[in-house]
Order: structure tokens, then C-alpha cells, then sequence
């Protein structure tokens, strides 16, 4: 059990259990402003309502030290569920980085073996018009559900880019994790862009530095 001194409440949950719903997913995705790596989602189910990991919080407001013990504690939660999706940079730039971010989420959702009867999902938009739920702005910060999922998404992301670092070693990948930081944009003119930029995002675009198809 925990006490709340931040803004997560079970408020959207229990309006969905009061709904009939008992599966509820919080789905949320990280990745999708960086300029290098794939857009990674990840949904999460607990068991009930009746407490959190200690410290839990959007990803956003965590050091890193915070989201590694909380997703490694999230792992062995008793009776929770959780998945996570990719999308690649080829389908980044294929279909563009809104639907492969819902792509993402669809795949996380899919990976929970039990299907969820309902999603909540950070943002304003719902990944499955075909599965009942409710886009949540800022819902990071006030679902525990999506909360969780938030630092799946991130802590998950952030482990892939560092082992990109070691694959395409010079870009800092393992420091800024693909965002469009100055040292990154200096390092893409310097270097050109390794096959994990995204060529479709006009930071990489406009050095005219895009992979030939």
C-alpha cells in the first residue's frame, strides 16, 4: 500500500471497474521526439487497486536511478501483467511517427497475453478503436496504471539506445538516448547518420544527410 504525494490516483480505474471493466491496461510509449532509435510502448495491468510501488510517478519526473529500481521492481509486482511493443526506424519513417507510436502500443498490448477489456493511454488519441478505453492527457501523471507503463517505456528505451551506443559508437546515444540534443546534431554532422536515424525527421533531413533508399 501507498499513501499519494503525487497526482496518480486510482480515479480512471475505478471508473472503469465501475464501468463492468476488469482488465485495465494502462498503455504508454516513449521515443517518439527523438531523432535516432525506435519508438518503444508498454502496457501494464495490475492486479487491484489496493497500492503502488513506493515513489512511483510519471518516468519523466524520475532520475534514472529512480525508474531502474521501480522497473525492476514493476517486474516482479505480485499479480501485475506487462508487455512492451517497438516500432523500428524503418517503420518510423514508413508510416510516420504518430502511427508507428500506435503501432507500438498495439504490439505492447498484444504481448499481454490476457487481452485487456480496457486501455487507458497517455495522450488523445486510443492506439484500438476496436477495444474500449479512454485517452488520458498527462495521464502519466495521474494513473498509476499508465504511470507504471511510462517507466517500462523509458527504462526499456533508454537500455536499448545505450546498447546502440556500443553498435554505432560516437553519437552519444548513451547519453542523450537519440534526442535532438546539440552534441547529437554535432555529431550527425560530423559522422553522417547511422541506420538508426530516422530520415523522415527534418533535423536529420535537413543536413542533407539521408541514407539513400
Amino acid at each position: 500500500m501507498t499513501v499519494a504525494t503525487t497526482g496518480l490516483s486510482w480515479k480512471f480505474e475505478t471508473e472503469a471497474t465501475g464501468a463492468g471493466h476488469r482488465r485495465i491496461a494502462g498503455v504508454d510509449e516513449a521515443g517518439r521526439g527523438c531523432l535516432a532509435g525506435p519508438v518503444v510502448a508498454a502496457a501494464l495491468i495490475f492486479p487491484d487497486t489496493s497500492g503502488w510501488p513506493a515513489g512511483l510517478n510519471d518516468s519523466k519526473k524520475l532520475n534514472r536511478k529512480a525508474r531502474s529500481r521501480l522497473f525492476e521492481e514493476l517486474q516482479t509486482w505480485p499479480g501485475v501483467v506487462l508487455a512492451v511493443g517497438t516500432a523500428s526506424v524503418e517503420e518510423i519513417d514508413r508510416i510516420n511517427i504518430l502511427q508507428a507510436a500506435l503501432l507500438a502500443m498495439r504490439r505492447a498490448v498484444e504481448g499481454l497475453g490476457r487481452a485487456p477489456d480496457y486501455l487507458l493511454i497517455d495522450g488523445n488519441i486510443l492506439p484500438d478503436k476496436n477495444r474500449p478505453g479512454r485517452a488520458v492527457v498527462s495521464g502519466d501523471s495521474l494513473s498509476p496504471s499508465i504511470a507504471a507503463a511510462s517507466i517500462l517505456a523509458k527504462e526499456t528505451r533508454d537500455r536499448m539506445m545505450e546498447v546502440l551506443e556500443q553498435k554505432y559508437p560516437g553519437y552519444g546515444f548513451a547519453r542523450h538516448k537519440g534526442y535532438g540534443t546539440a552534441a547529437h546534431l554535432r555529431a550527425l554532422a560530423d559522422l553522417g547518420p547511422c541506420p538508426e536515424h530516422r530520415r523522415s525527421f527534418a533535423p536529420v533531413a535537413q543536413l542533407g544527410l539521408a541514407l539513400p533508399d
